[in-house]
């Protein structure tokens, strides 16, 4: 397996985390399932099945934890071209309507949807912190900065 640092770790643990919703250490169908439905996708239960079967190594009908970190692995190196389509991608889930900036209102709506609701002091912040032009909303180069760190 390839040398990763412990940051790169944390950060597919992390990803781990957002999918295995019940905390059991297995991707089941209906996880899923429910965290494409997150990002505006709706996977048949077939598709789904289909998914984890092409990770699934033990055949054990569940992405588990060693799978999951193989994948992102192998999938891990890109190009830059790939990494900007990918935080294009993620800017255009936050940008629900589509008018080019984040709105508090969306980063709610978003953060709801993928089962981290956030605070109004915790939207505020993470706003603020990404908001350098201070007009109360964030656009993709300040979203890029952001989720570059």
């Amino acid at each position: 397996m390839a040398q990763i640092t412990q940051e790169q770790r944390d950060e597919i643990r992390e990803a781990f985390g957002m999918f295995d919703k019940n905390g059991d250490g297995h991707i089941s169908v209906a996880e899923i399932k429910e965290v494409m439905r997150a990002f505006g996708q709706n996977p048949t239960e077939a598709e789904a099945k289909q998914m984890i079967e092409e990770i699934d190594d033990n055949n054990n009908g569940f992405i588990d934890y060693p799978e999951f970190e193989a994948m992102m692995l192998k999938k891990g190196l890109k190009t830059r071209e790939e990494e900007e389509e990918e935080m294009k991608n993620a800017f255009k889930v936050f940008d629900r309507n589509g008018d080019g900036y984040v709105s508090t209102s969306e980063l709610r709506e978003t953060m709801a949807s993928l089962g981290e609701p956030l605070t109004q002091e915790e939207l505020e912040d993470m706003i603020s912190e990404a908001d350098k032009n201070n007009d109360g909303r964030i656009d993709y180069l300040e979203f890029a900065k952001v989720m570059a760190r």
